[in-house]
């Protein structure tokens, strides 16, 4: 008696370790095949990443509806405007994503997720024809860093008939987002500047029309929308989610 439920257990632990062997294969295949899907269907430059969360895969696969997927894609042109703007490192997650048999297509109930847009990016944006000041001058922005304390710092560059003032203007400025619109404000702006020792005034409204700016970011993959943003060392880190996005198909 002991022997025969020694061999049954024997056999029980073979068939479920070639269960698990199985299922690990066919999520490794699943992985691979919506991977190439979502790269055909945003017309990515490499294939994204794509993990399928939650054991066991097949009892997933025979509901026809998946858990918890997790995508990476990196660097990703959204829009922006008539343009487009590189989103880095663009990481989601999926929540109960229901798929076709062929993985043709996919539509998560729920999205969420995180990504960077670079200071070098958001710059492009920025950098418009340089705005009239007084007396002759022009002011451009021509630099974004990490200002600390959550803000932007946004350098300014004033020039007056060909020639560079000796120091740029630097601001500290908010970000945030407004209907798909990143919008950077700057909390004070220079009430003057000095030019051969003479102080010159700003304008506030003037001022404002070269610090503060804003970038409509568009056609992020699958419908979803940015939901918050914030500075960060290397660029502007943002939040996404979404509802009933589309992955494929």
């Amino acid at each position: 008696m002991k022997r025969a439920v020694r061999i049954l257990l024997i056999v029980v632990v073979i068939l479920g370790g070639l269960f698990v062997a199985a299922d690990r294969l066919a999520v490794g295949f699943a992985e691979d095949e919506a991977a190439e899907k979502l790269r055909t269907s945003e017309g990515l430059g490499q294939t994204p990443d794509v993990s399928i969360k939650g054991f066991p895969f097949l009892t997933q696969v025979a509901g026809g509806t998946l858990d918890d997927v997790e995508i990476g894609i990196e660097n990703y042109d959204a829009t922006s405007g008539s343009d487009k703007i590189r989103i880095a490192d663009l990481n989601a997650r999926m929540k109960g994503v229901e798929f076709s048999g062929d993985y043709s297509s996919a539509t998560a109930d729920e999205a969420t997720g995180t990504a960077l847009i670079s200071y070098d990016e958001l710059l492009k944006q920025a950098q418009g024809e340089p705005v009239e000041l007084p007396l002759g001058a022009t002011g451009k922005v021509v630099g974004l860093s990490d200002g600390g304390g959550n803000k932007i710092k946004v350098e300014v560059e004033v020039s007056k008939g060909g020639a560079k003032l000796p120091k740029p203007v630097h601001v500290m400025s908010s970000v945030r987002v407004e209907n798909d619109t990143i919008k950077v404000n700057a909390d004070d702006v220079p009430k003057k500047f000095e030019v051969m020792g003479v102080s010159i005034p700003l304008p506030e409204g003037m001022v404002r029309d070269v610090t503060d700016f804003e970038e409509k970011v568009t056609g992020l993959p699958g419908g979803i929308k940015i939901d918050e943003v914030r500075p960060a060392k290397d660029g502007v880190e943002i939040s996404v989610k979404g509802t009933n996005v589309k992955l494929a198909g």
